[in-house]
Formats: C-alpha cells, sequence, structure tokens
C-alpha cells in the first residue's frame, strides 16, 4: 500500500465550511426571534399518550426560547428526542467517509473507477442515463438518501474520468436520489408511512406516481445534459473545477504508485464484494419492515467492520489502513457540525412551542374552499414546515396525523401525493438540508452557487408538481 497522502478524501475548504456554518446561524438566530413573535400554543394528549391534532389550545403568558437554550441548541439537540436519530446519523457520515478515506488510499476507487470507465468511455451518455435511473429509483422504491452519500465519491470520480466533472457527479448521485424520494413509487418513509397514518392505501393508482416518475427523470436529464452540453463547449464554465483538478492529480498520482496487475485484481474483486453487499444490506433493511428502523446501525457497523478488512486484504498491512481510517474520521468531522446547527432550528421551534400554532393554521385555512386552493395552500404549508423539520418521518407523523382527523375535499391519495411532493424535492434546495450542504461540500460547490444553478430546474418541477396536482383531482386521483 502506497504511503496514505495528507490530504482527505473529503476535504472541506475554510471557506466553504464557514459559509455554511454562517448560513446555519443566521437560520438558527431567526428562529430563535420567531419564538418570542409567533404565539404559543400546543395540541391535546389521548388517554394512550399520543398527540391528539383535533384539540388545540393557546398558551397564554409564555416567553420564548431562553436565549441561552437557544444559542446552545446545537449541543442541547443531541439530547431531545431526536438526539439519538442524529447522532446515529453523525455516526453513519464518520465510518462511511473513514471506510471510503481506506477505500481511496489503497486504489480502490482508482482500480473500481477505472475499470467502469474503460468500458463506457464511448458510451458516455450511457452511462449518465443508467446511473441517474438506478440511484433515482433507489429514492423512489426504497426511500433511500442520506445512504447515497457513501456513493458520491465514487460517483464524481468515475464522471471526472470520462471526462465531464464532479458537478455532474453531484446531479446523477445526490439530486437524482432527491427527485425519485419525492417522486416516490413505494418510498416507506413518504407514500407508506403517510398511507398507514391517514388510512389510504399505497398501491391505490400506483400508475399515476409511475408516469410522474418518468416525467420528472426526463426533467433531470434534460437538466444534466444541458449543463453538460454547456461544460463540453467551455470546459472553464464547470462549477467544481478545483476539486477536479485535485481528483486528477490525485488519480495520476496513484497511477505511478499502481499496484502489480494480479494485485490490482484483488484489490477490485475485494471492493466489487464489498459495494455489492453493502448495497444489498441497504436493500434488504429498507425492504423488510423489521429491519427498516436499524438500516443506519447495520450500515455503521458494516463500514466499521468490513470497511477496516476490505483494507487489510487489499494492503495486506494494517497500520497504514488504520492511519487511513482516523484520517477518514478527521476530516469528517466538520459535517457533524452541519448536522447540529441544521437540526437546531426544529429544537428551537419545539422548544418554543411554536409549531403546534403553525399547524393548526391549516384548520383556518383550507376550510371552505375549492380542492385546487386546498391542495396548494397544504402544500405551501407542508413546504414551510419542511424548511424547519428535514426528517420524513417526523413531518409525516405531524402532517398527516393531523389532516387525519380534519375535514377538507380531497381524497386520502390525493393528501398523501401532496405531502410527498412538498416533503422530496425540498431535501435537494433547502439549507436545512444536512445531506445537501454535506454533498455539496464534498465536491467544493457554495450553496448558494447552487441555488443559482438550480433555479430552472426548480422552476419547472414547481410547475410539473403544481399540473401533477390539478390533474390528479380533475381524473379522480
Amino acid at each position: 500500500m502506497e504511503k496514505p497522502k495528507n490530504k482527505t478524501l473529503i476535504n472541506l475548504s475554510t471557506k466553504t465550511f464557514i459559509e455554511v456554518v454562517v448560513l446555519l446561524l443566521v437560520l438558527m438566530l431567526a428562529a430563535i426571534v420567531l419564538t418570542y413573535v409567533i404565539p404559543k400554543g400546543a395540541f391535546g394528549t389521548l388517554s394512550d399518550g399520543t398527540t391528539d391534532f383535533s384539540v388545540y389550545k393557546p398558551v397564554e403568558g409564555a416567553k420564548g426560547i431562553p436565549i441561552w437554550k437557544g444559542l446552545l441548541a446545537p449541543i442541547l439537540v443531541f439530547g431531545s428526542s431526536n438526539g439519538l436519530t442524529l447522532i446515529m446519523l453523525s455516526l453513519f457520515l464518520v465510518m462511511v467517509f473513514a471506510a471510503f478515506q481506506v477505500m481511496n488510499d489503497v486504489g480502490g476507487i482508482r482500480s473500481l473507477v477505472g475499470a467502469v470507465a474503460a468500458r463506457f468511455r464511448k458510451r458516455r451518455t450511457l452511462l449518465l442515463c443508467m446511473i441517474a435511473l438506478v440511484f433515482m429509483a433507489f429514492g423512489a422504491f426504497l426511500g433511500l438518501f442520506e445512504e447515497m452519500l457513501s456513493m458520491l465519491p465514487i460517483v464524481t470520480a468515475l464522471c471526472v474520468l470520462i471526462g465531464y466533472d464532479s458537478f455532474t457527479g453531484f446531479l446523477v448521485c445526490i439530486i437524482a436520489c432527491g427527485f425519485g424520494f419525492a417522486s416516490a413509487i413505494t418510498n416507506p418513509f413518504t407514500v407508506l408511512l403517510a398511507s398507514e397514518i391517514i388510512g389510504a392505501n399505497p398501491m391505490e393508482h400506483i400508475l399515476y406516481r409511475i408516469v410522474i416518475f418518468a416525467v420528472m427523470y426526463a426533467l433531470l436529464l434534460g437538466f444534466v445534459f444541458l449543463y453538460v452540453k454547456k461544460l463540453q463547449k467551455d470546459p472553464q464554465s464547470g462549477l467544481t473545477l478545483a476539486h477536479d483538478e485535485a481528483l486528477r492529480a490525485a488519480g495520476k498520482a496513484d497511477e505511478r504508485n499502481a499496484p502489480a496487475q494480479r494485485d490490482e485484481k484483488r484489490i477490485r474483486l475485494t471492493y466489487i464484494v464489498f459495494l455489492l453487499v453493502c448495497l444489498l444490506l441497504i436493500i434488504a433493511c429498507s425492504a423488510l419492515s423489521a429491519l427498516r428502523d436499524y438500516t443506519v446501525v447495520v450500515l455503521i457497523a458494516y463500514f466499521l467492520i468490513f470497511g477496516l478488512l476490505a483494507g487489510f486484504l487489499s494492503a495486506k498491512a494494517v497500520k497504514p489502513v488504520l492511519k487511513s481510517f482516523w484520517k477518514g474520521i478527521v476530516g469528517a468531522l466538520p459535517t457533524i457540525v452541519f448536522i447540529a446547527l441544521a437540526s437546531s432550528v426544529k429544537y428551537i421551534f419545539d422548544e418554543g412551542a411554536i409549531m403546534p400554532p403553525v399547524v393548526h393554521s391549516i384548520n383556518t385555512l383550507v376550510f371552505g374552499h375549492s380542492p385546487f386552493v386546498v391542495a396548494l395552500v397544504l402544500y405551501a404549508i407542508i413546504l414551510v414546515l419542511e424548511f424547519f423539520i428535514s426528517s420524513s418521518t417526523a413531518k409525516a407523523i405531524l402532517v398527516m396525523g393531523m389532516l387525519a382527523v380534519v375535514s377538507v375535499p380531497l381524497s386520502k391519495q390525493m393528501l398523501v401525493l401532496i405531502y410527498t411532493f412538498a416533503d422530496g424535492y425540498t431535501n435537494v434546495l433547502f439549507p436545512t438540508s444536512p445531506v445537501l450542504l454535506i454533498s455539496l461540500s464534498m465536491i467544493g460547490v457554495d450553496y448558494f452557487k447552487w441555488v443559482k444553478k438550480s433555479v430552472p430546474l426548480f422552476l419547472l418541477n414547481l410547475a410539473l408538481v403544481i399540473g401533477f396536482m390539478v390533474l390528479g383531482i380533475v381524473l379522480g386521483y
């Protein structure tokens, strides 16, 4: 094994880190202020201890969240009801980054990416279509999103090697998965969970959701190939020039230090098995309800144990692999700051007791209006909630639990569709999405640069979403 380089695979620039932290701090401070502006309230409680969304009462004389508590929210949030989930997500990211640092340093990424690039070098368009379809299907059918961060380094390296850039890899990996998550067909965290809460049949009208998936896939591909076409005309127009140069330089260094052909085959086979087993675990845990809640825990253990074992088998050495693993852990630590700050906004809202009055406003806004107006109002309200609550499960319980007891002129299937639309696409747009911020920082792209670049994509997406809601109501969805 060649000596590990000083630079980590996940390398966040100081500028990018500061920009993201400042953005999230501003949002956190704004949330603190809102707890002093919005009147407090609370929902009722049923005999079994669950929330009764049909009963709402204002909380008189309550002040906003204590300033000290709001400022310490990034720490206190790990001790909240969502704390265990955040800790598991943080551990998952650390283990993923550490395992892929080892994979990079022993030559696993170079070996795999090189083999795929050689096979598809003359069929690059087909390759992009295939990658985008696979990742979109992961989101639509299995509800995967955070887990796909583990695939981003490989996809970006592959796109750079076949003549594109890291941003192209980001689009066909993370953005494709996010689009699939929103164009959900059997997503267990949106379609299945929301349907169960509200009492809808998730298989009813599934063909309509498949049509939506196909249209959104075409929209994403159109955006990808417009970017690629511009990139081919002017390579300097790419958004990840510095990151791509670093990848190419690292690739050339790896080629000079490439192991013997026999060792190369062993390394490639080791990591093919490593990644295939990883994908099978993700699919199995997502498909089996008994394992679904333990997906992240299983993957943490897998990347810790087999990430090291794959490194040992590839390098035939222990000490340098352990050094690489530790280097990956250290390189991943800034991402935990992103998770803590992004999650603090919801914590502040919960502690300030202003989420119930925000949700309760649905009751007063939807009555007496046409189904089209009600659909748009619900969509807008869930979008607002999405900004503060990135967790799909938490939002499903909150929103669908409330919609299950109110009377609106929409079918249960349409309510699930509206919720799915509002919940998913924002995961790759709003700055309170830790996965978006982490993936952007991994390829060295500023958040505001991403927003500026993606405006046409999301405007078209919004038009299609509204069109599908209107068409669904007309067709009796």
